[in-house]
């Protein structure tokens, strides 16, 4: 069964309006898919979104979404549709932390230019449009063990509040395989970053991405297509990491949402 199929389900339809149904979590960092009559004209807070040739689209929520959000098709009859939609709001784990040193706060002048070919590098790969759905399959784990870090915490650094963590981080053995939790196509494969260490974003369509950080190893190259459950690295501790792990994070082009959200509980033998 097809994994958007299985998700909440909020279905606005009317004769006069035109097909469409919305399937997903309608929360902060969730991810909805939407299917409307073929040739539709979808618009989303005001910027208008692709569609498959079947009419399949989707949208998301970023870590601090408004409580409400505009959803607005304009059918192949020239029908106009409007819908308002409840995004509910999430609490998120705050930690304090004083007298770190200050290098590990804010990072020195000279690299400061690297960081930002690097992110202009991540921003690329983000932005890819590509008339692909690979995520209507089921996705599985990129790698198996305790979750360790979740979707919007947030660190106060020396009284300087960090960037919120937008990925799950996985915990496992330096070496441990990672795979693909959906097939897609490579667009970065970079093996020493600045931050993220050993660094892969995956493609799988229509600006849906998913990026695997402080890897130790890459198996692949960017350009790669690669299948659901093929190897693409190694769980490791590179960038600026405290331990082996994955950071896992799924983004809608600039919305960064929660993987979580999307995935049933990490199997029990990994949380032993």
């Amino acid at each position: 069964m097809r994994w958007f199929l299985l998700l909440l389900c909020f279905v606005a339809t009317s004769p006069k309006a035109g097909m469409l149904t919305l399937n997903g979590k309608f929360t902060q960092g969730g991810l909805v898919i939407g299917q409307t009559d073929p040739d539709t004209v979808v618009k989303f807070e005001g910027r208008r979104i692709s569609a498959s040739p079947e009419g399949i689209f989707i949208i998301g929520f970023n870590r601090d979404a408004k409580p409400t959000a505009i959803l607005e098709l304009i059918y192949r009859d020239g029908t106009k549709r409007r819908e308002t939609l409840k995004v509910s709001k999430r609490k998120y784990k705050i930690q304090t932390i004083d007298g770190l040193p200050t290098l590990k706060v804010t990072p020195p002048k000279e690299v400061r230019e690297r960081i930002k070919r690097e992110t202009i590098m991540i921003r690329t790969a983000r932005m890819f449009d590509t008339p692909e759905t690979h995520f209507l399959k089921n996705w599985w784990w990129p790698a198996v063990g305790p979750i360790t870090g979740v979707y919007g915490s947030q660190r106060i650094l020396n009284g300087k509040p960090s960037r919120p963590h937008y990925g799950i981080d996985i915990a496992a053995p330096a070496g441990s395989a990672v795979i693909a939790p959906t097939s897609g196509i490579i667009r970065l494969a970079h093996k020493d970053m600045y931050f993220s260490g050993g660094t892969i974003i995956i493609d799988h369509g229509y600006g849906l991405t998913s990026a695997f950080l402080h890897l130790k190893n890459l198996s692949v190259k960017k350009g790669q297509r690669v299948e659901q459950g093929q190897v693409i690295g190694t769980i490791g501790s590179t960038g600026r990491s405290t331990g082996p792990h994955l950071d896992w994070r799924i983004n809608l082009f600039k919305q960064r949402l929660d993987p979580a959200l999307i995935m049933p509980p990490m199997p029990d033998a990994a949380a032993k």
